[in-house]
C-alpha cells in the first residue's frame, strides 16, 4: 500500500502551517519525518489522519484520494496513528480497548473469543506480547504502546504513523519496538516515524523528509545521511551540542533525607528518597514514566508536602510547602506538563512570561499598579532572546506549538537566575537547535553557581549534560553514579527495576 501527499497547504489565520507539502511513502518503507518546532509535522499528520481539513492539496492511498477531514475514511483506507500520549482507557482490559468502536451498535453480542484469538495471533506475529485480558492500568509503558500498535493493526492499518514513539521507553523497549517495526515492514506495512532523536531516525528509517517553517526542504536516503547533516537541514545552519565543563561542586543547595510521599489510599509515591544537588553541578534523574518523577517534581516545586523525611534548601529545613514560597527561595521550575501546569493557555504570551514576578518591580508599582509597558518590554526581549515563534507577545499562549510553549517556560525560568533549577523533561518536543540552546543555558546556569536537577526519560540528554546520575524506580532512588562510569544500557537495566546494577559506581 502506498501513500502520497500532494501539495497540501494549511493556514491558521495568517500562519501557514503547511506550505504546498508533497511527499510519498512506499509499501514496506519507513519514512522519518523530521523538523524543528512549529515546522508543521503534527498539522500534516492530522490532515493525513482526517483530524484537519487542508486548504489545498490532497492525500492519496493507492492512488485514491481520501475524503478531507474524515477520520473514519482514513482508518477504512488503512491509515493508523499512534499518538505520543496514549489514548487508552485504564479501567478497561486490553481486549476492550482494542475492540472499542469496531463493532456495530446493532450487534446482538460481542464475539470476544474471536477478537481475543486475532489479537493473540497479531501479537505473536509481530512480537507484541501482551495479555488481552489484563487491565490497562496494570501494564508498563512499553506494554501500553504495544496495545496502541495492536489497536491500529486490528483495524487493518497498512500505513502506520508513530509520533515520538520512544519518548517514554527504556533503551531495551525501544530496541524491541524497532524489531517489531522491521518485522511489520518486511510484510509490507508502511511507517511514518516522527522523532527528534536523530540516532533513532538513522537506525530505523529508509528515507528522511525534513520540514522547515511548514515546507519540505529535502528528502534524503538515510544511508547517505548523518546526525550533522540532518540537524543542519532541519534548522538551516550547523548545530553543535554544547561542550560540558565539569566544575568543582560547591555547597549543597537542595537536600532530601529519607523523604516519603504518600498518594491516594496510602500508596507510596516516593519511598525513603535521599538526594543532594550542589552548587555548580547538574544531577540527572532517569526513569520510565510513572515511577515517582511527578511526585518528586511536585515536592521540589513546593506543591506537595512529604509524609516523612526532611527537605532542606541552602541548609534550612523547609516547613512550608507552597509554590510562592519556593519561588521566593529562588527555585526555578520547568514543569513536565507544559499545557496543564506550565502555562495558562488562554492568557497572552506576555502575561505568562511575567506571571511569576508580576508583584515585583519594575512590573508592580506602589503596591497596586501594573506597569504594562515594562511587562511588554520584558516579554519582547525574552521572545527574541529565546526565539519564541508563532504568536507574538499579544498572542494567545495555547496557540503556540508545544516546542515554542516550552521555550516560553524556559525563558520565564532561566532569565531570573534561580538558585536551584528543577528541569522536568526540559527538551521534550524540542528540535535539535533548540535542544542545544536549552542545554547551553542550563550549563551556563551551572557555571554561575546554580544547582540543577534534570528529570528526563531521554538517556542521551542525561548522559550528555549531567555530572552525576540517579535512577528512580517504584518511588525509590538509586545511589548517585558518576556519569562517566555508566552507559545507556546499564541505566536501562536500572530503569527496568534493577537498581542494584548501579552499586559500586556511586560518586
Amino acid at each position: 500500500m502506498t501513500l502520497e501527499i500532494r501539495g497540501v497547504t494549511k493556514r491558521f489565520g495568517a500562519l501557514v502551517a503547511n506550505d504546498a507539502i508533497s511527499l510519498s511513502v512506499a509499501e514496506g518503507e519507513v519514512l522519518a519525518l523530521l523538523g524543528e518546532n512549529g515546522a508543521g509535522k503534527t498539522t500534516l499528520m492530522n490532515i493525513l489522519f482526517g483530524h484537519y481539513t487542508a486548504d489545498a492539496g490532497e492525500v492519496l492511498v493507492d492512488g485514491t484520494a481520501l475524503p478531507p477531514g474524515d477520520t473514519r475514511a482514513a482508518i477504512a483506507a488503512g491509515v493508523g496513528m499512534v499518538h505520543q500520549h496514549f489514548a487508552l482507557a485504564d479501567n478497561m482490559t486490553v481486549l476492550e480497548n482494542i475492540t472499542l468502536g469496531t463493532e456495530s451498535l446493532w450487534s446482538w453480542r460481542s464475539d470476544a473469543a474471536a477478537a481475543r484469538r486475532r489479537i493473540r495471533e497479531m501479537a505473536d506475529a509481530y512480537g507484541l506480547a501482551v495479555d488481552p485480558d489484563r487491565r490497562v492500568d496494570e501494564l508498563s509503558i512499553g506494554e501500553k504502546q504495544r496495545v496502541e500498535i495492536l489497536k491500529a493493526l486490528y483495524r487493518h492499518a497498512r500505513i502506520l504513523i508513530l509520533d515520538e514513539p520512544t519518548s517514554v521507553l527504556t533503551p531495551q523497549e525501544a530496541d524491541r519496538l524497532f524489531e517489531t517495526l522491521r518485522a511489520m515492514t518486511a510484510e509490507g506495512l508502511s511507517v511514518i516515524f516522527i522523532s527528534h532523536k536523530l540516532h533513532e531516525i538513522l537506525a530505523i528509517s529508509d528515507r528522511v523528509t525534513v520540514l522547515r517553517r511548514g515546507a519540505v526542504v529535502g528528502t534524503v536516503a538515510t544511508a547517505e545521511a548523518d546526525r550533522e547533516s540532518l540537524a543542519e537541514m532541519m534548522v538551516g545552519h550547523k548545530v553543535a551540542r554544547p561542550r560540558v565543563e565539569h566544575l568543582e561542586p560547591g555547597s549543597p543547595v537542595v537536600e532530601l533525607a529519607g523523604v516519603t510521599v504518600s498518594g491516594a489510599g496510602g500508596a507510596r509515591l516516593l519511598d525513603g528518597v535521599t538526594l543532594t544537588v550542589r552548587e555548580r553541578e547538574i544531577v540527572g534523574l532517569a526513569g520510565v514514566a510513572g515511577n515517582g518523577q511527578s511526585a518528586l517534581a511536585a515536592l521540589l516545586s513546593g506543591t506537595l508536602a512529604p509524609a516523612a523525611g526532611d527537605v532542606r534548601i541552602d541548609g534550612e529545613t523547609v516547613a512550608r510547602f507552597s509554590a510562592r514560597d519556593f519561588i521566593a527561595r529562588r527555585v526555578g521550575r520547568i514543569p513536565e506538563d507544559r499545557h496543564a501546569t506550565g502555562v495558562v493557555g488562554d492568557m497572552a504570551v506576555w502575561e505568562n512570561l511575567i506571571a511569576e514576578q508580576l508583584r515585583e518591580p519594575p512590573f508592580w508599582r506602589w503596591g497596586r499598579i501594573i506597569d504594562f509597558a515594562a511587562c511588554r518590554a520584558y516579554a519582547r526581549r525574552l521572545v527574541e532572546q529565546f526565539d519564541i515563534r508563532g504568536a507574538g507577545i499579544d498572542g494567545t499562549t495555547r496557540l503556540l506549538s508545544g516546542g515554542n510553549m516550552q521555550k516560553l517556560i524556559l525563558a520565564r525560568t532561566l532569565d531570573r537566575s534561580p538558585r536551584f533549577i528543577l528541569a522536568s523533561q526540559p527538551i521534550r518536543g524540542l528540535d535539535e537547535g533548540a535542544i542545544a540552546a536549552v542545554h547551553q543555558r542550563l550549563l551556563d546556569a551551572k557555571r554561575e553557581g546554580a544547582a540543577v536537577l534534570v528529570i528526563s526519560e531521554d538517556l542521551d540528554e542525561i548522559l550528555g549534560i549531567a555530572d552525576r546520575v540517579v535512577v528512580i524506580h517504584g518511588g525509590r532512588v538509586s545511589a548517585p553514579l558518576d556519569v562517566g562510569a555508566v552507559d545507556a544500557r546499564r541505566l536501562g537495566l536500572m530503569m527496568a527495576g534493577d537498581l542494584a546494577h548501579g552499586e559500586g559506581a556511586a560518586a
